[in-house]
């Protein structure tokens, strides 16, 4: 075994060992619950941008970037841009000339200009229009007609009805070895105290959806390891690997 295959195996071993380690956790379920309450993703931002997602999510998604390579990257929900932008700026290093195309049912003006004005902006498309709309689908399909590798994130409304639709649809386009990442099943694992003002709550969220689709689907499996790497992450249970 040469050097760099004993390190990934000692990496290996040390993911494993945190899947089993109940009180670690258990530590880690409790510290995002905590952090929850002070905003703490959206003290983050890429490039200028505000991201609103937790940077250890933004690792796992780089690493998962960089292995399968994408030549196009969907994702539902723009708010303010930063994840797109970060995403267009790894295939920017990457020398990929591949898309990032945002959807999102309302992009307000002074995010788009922002988006538009951006360096990254070569890399991007925009399309307004609800991710669930059929109309709004198939522009995505003609957007995604060509690519040979698609990686798929749904981080709009968070509702079991959305996402399980979201999910019924833009699986179809993801590509064997690549992913479905689902964000924000956190909300099953919350107290409702830290829901506000929103119709997504326990029982009716990203991961109740996710479950479901999984008991249907069988081309996507839950990646387990990048969720104990990374340990705090917004999407447990929601890194689905496209085996099929």
């Amino acid at each position: 075994m040469d050097i760099r295959e004993k390190f990934l195996q000692e990496v290996k071993e040390n993911i494993d060992a945190l899947k089993s380690d109940e009180d670690v956790q258990a530590l880690s379920r409790i510290w995002v619950r905590e952090i929850t309450r002070h905003n703490y993703a959206y003290n983050f931002s890429w490039m200028g941008r505000p991201i609103i997602q937790f940077p250890q999510d933004m690792i796992a998604m780089q690493e998962i970037i960089w292995r399968t390579k994408p030549d196009l990257i969907i994702e539902t929900g723009v708010a303010h841009g930063g994840s797109i932008i970060y995403y267009a700026s790894l295939l920017e290093l990457m020398g990929n000339n591949g898309t990032v195309l945002g959807i999102d049912i309302d992009i307000r003006e002074h995010n788009r200009e922002a988006i538009e004005a951006h360096p990254m902006y070569k890399n991007i498309q925009l399309l307004e229009g609800s991710s669930v709309d059929q109309i709004t689908f198939e522009r995505v399909k003609e957007v995604a007609h060509g690519a040979s590798n698609v990686l798929v994130i749904l981080d709009s409304n968070h509702t079991h009805e959305h996402v399980l639709k979201e999910l019924e649809l833009y699986s179809q386009l993801v590509t064997k070895n690549n992913y479905l990442v689902v964000f924000d099943t956190l909300i099953e694992d919350m107290p409702d105290d830290l829901i506000h003002d929103r119709p997504w709550k326990k029982g009716n969220n990203p991961k109740t959806a996710v479950r479901q689709f999984l008991n249907e689907n069988d081309r996507f499996v839950i990646d387990k390891d990048i969720e104990a790497k990374i340990l705090i992450t917004v999407a447990p249970d929601g890194y689905l690997k496209c085996v099929k």
